[in-house]
């Protein structure tokens, strides 16, 4: 072998060489026995029997799917009150946020982001080689505007602001988006949860060309599994964004599953309605125990802060009794673990194991 010959990795681009991956949670198939699926804030009951159905009768595998989503776009219009000229769908949310970070950024250039808050967005903008400018949120998980602010430059191209915000469930105010909006810079406000608050900046999309709104059918309408969320965007940057984007980024079946979701809006929102409420009884039984702090959530689950013992222990002591949950511990997110609110029954397991410790 000649001395020199390369390694494959001598291939790879640099910067890459130690990328840290998303860590995706497990799935519960590499469980045996009774498992509680409290860690991915999916929604677990499930998806409109609707979808079931219609997938059960569907007979089109073998042809590429809808490349224009346009029986799609057209139900999202008239479910967002935005044209559909001015929406694209991907598989999930977060492939617009890959797409709008290809679109904007060129490597070297910034992106604003708000921490602790949804780990794709410095995960995209990291893999492209775009610097990620990180603004703190407080002690309460609230955006400082004056530090936003003061961290532009001429080589910012857009920020990002989760509403509400994943992983701690904070809504963040009207007029806080509104001042980081002014700034005239690409501002992408992530609605994943919108259907748990009814707080929307759609209506804005019209009338503000630095705004764009990302929404998904994971949470709400519970197609986790089918990946297909949709992003509500000025015209110019819908057309943009069209060009593109893979020809057949959302495959057959999860156009058939969302556009069926759409036609049981009022099951899928009284579904909503449970995991609500669910959500406060959750939050009431957690502030019993003395070594957590649950933290008020917006979403379909509770982040809370563990005193007094490990929180990675404790998740894997719960996952070890069969109950999945999420441990977080970077800056802002020490020792924590988060909730997905469940069923009401499945919630009861969590807490019976919570109180066994």
């Amino acid at each position: 072998m000649s001395e020199s010959r390369k390694e494959i990795e001598d291939f790879v681009r640099p910067e890459l060489a130690g990328f840290v991956g998303y860590a995706a949670c497990k799935s519960p198939d590499a469980f045996s026995g009774r498992v509680v699926k409290l860690d991915a804030n999916e929604n677990n009951y499930g998806a409109s029997p609707r979808v079931r159905e219609a997938l059960a009768r569907f007979d089109g595998y073998h042809i590429y799917p809808d490349a224009v989503q346009s029986g799609l776009r057209q139900e999202l219009a008239d479910y967002t009150g935005v044209s559909a000229n001015n929406i694209v769908a991907g598989s999930g949310s977060d492939q617009l946020i890959d797409l709008l970070i290809r679109l904007f950024c060129a490597p070297g250039e910034e992106i604003i982001n708000l921490p602790p808050t949804f780990a794709m967005f410095s995960f995209y903008a990291s893999l492209q080689g775009v610097r990620v400018v990180s603004v703190p949120r407080d002690e309460q998980f609230q955006i400082d505007t004056i530090g936003v602010k003061k961290v532009v430059t001429a080589a910012t191209k857009l920020i990002f602001i989760a509403n509400p915000n994943n992983p701690t469930g904070t809504l963040v105010s009207e007029e806080c988006i509104q001042e980081i909006l002014e700034l005239g810079l690409p501002t992408v406000v992530d609605e994943a949860y919108y259907e748990f608050t009814g707080k929307t900046f759609a209506h804005q999309v019209d009338k503000t060309p630095n705004l764009m709104v990302l929404r998904t059918f994971s949470k709400w309408a519970g197609l986790a599994g089918l990946r297909v969320g949709y992003g509500l965007f000025p015209a110019r940057v819908a057309e943009m964004l069209h060009a593109v984007r893979d020809p057949y980024n959302v495959n057959a079946a999860a156009l058939v599953a969302a556009r069926e979701s759409l036609q049981d809006i009022e099951l899928l929102r009284e579904r909503v309605r449970l995991i609500a409420s669910e959500r406060e009884r959750l939050y009431d039984e957690l502030m019993n125990f003395s070594w957590l702090k649950p933290y008020p959530s917006q979403a379909n689950f509770i982040l809370c802060r563990v005193f007094q013992r490990d929180a990675k222990t404790l998740q894997a002591v719960l996952e070890a009794r069969g109950v999945l949950t999420r441990h977080f511990n970077s800056p802002g997110l020490e020792n924590c673990i988060r909730f997905s609110v469940g069923r009401p029954e499945e919630d009861s397991i969590l807490i019976d194991e919570l109180k066994k410790l």
